[in-house]
């Protein structure tokens, strides 16, 4: 089924740039994806397969994923990084990361777990955490992605906070790929230019 994600995702990526939509697909990947030993040989052949430059994928792994085998993810972060994908670790402060890994890893965004997200207005603790999230990425030079947001007051503390990109309910519940096309077609005819 990963691979089955990994393809399906990478050729609709392809389809929107044709149409003249330019996005960065992001797909995650499961535990046992990412051990697999093929998994950069993978990526590297869906992405010749699809005609999919590089730079337009992301892969997303949990941060308990990529701490389970702390130097074996390090060796497999970095062939993926060297096929030009971004790398982010998703659900971070949730699970157990050394820091001395962290700062290894080669990786481009921490991804807020959304329980954080949720209970930082209500919880003074929970707001330290995502602060203090948001400070370690940017010293790390990585980017911060708030996850789970679905109100304007978490979209304004995040922001107010430095959080780098924002996803969640606010902006838009799952839709279909066409949907999505024609949401950011009618979105962009609001821009001012």
């Amino acid at each position: 089924i990963g691979q089955w994600v990994l393809r399906t995702a990478c050729a609709q990526a392809r389809q929107w740039m044709q149409q003249g939509l330019q996005v960065r697909m992001a797909v995650n990947l499961s535990a046992r994806q990412f051990r697999d030993a093929q998994l950069v040989h993978t990526v590297r052949q869906t992405l010749l397969d699809c005609e999919l430059p590089a730079q337009q994928l992301k892969l997303e792994i949990t941060e308990s994923t990529v701490m389970d085998n702390a130097e074996q993810a390090t060796h497999t972060l970095a062939a993926l990084k060297a096929l030009g994908v971004g790398v982010s670790v998703d659900d971070f402060g949730t699970g157990y990361s050394s820091l001395a890994y962290l700062r290894r890893f080669p990786i481009d965004q921490l991804k807020i777990d959304r329980s954080f997200v949720i209970e930082m207005l209500q919880y003074p603790d929970s707001a330290a955490i995502v602060i203090s999230i948001i400070g370690l990425a940017r010293s790390l030079r990585l980017q911060t992605v708030g996850e789970g947001v679905e109100t304007e007051a978490q979209r304004d503390f995040l922001k107010a906070a430095g959080c780098d990109l924002l996803q969640g309910y606010l902006f838009s519940r799952p839709v279909t790929a066409d949907a999505l096309l024609e949401l950011v077609q009618r979105h962009h005819c609001l821009l001012p230019h």
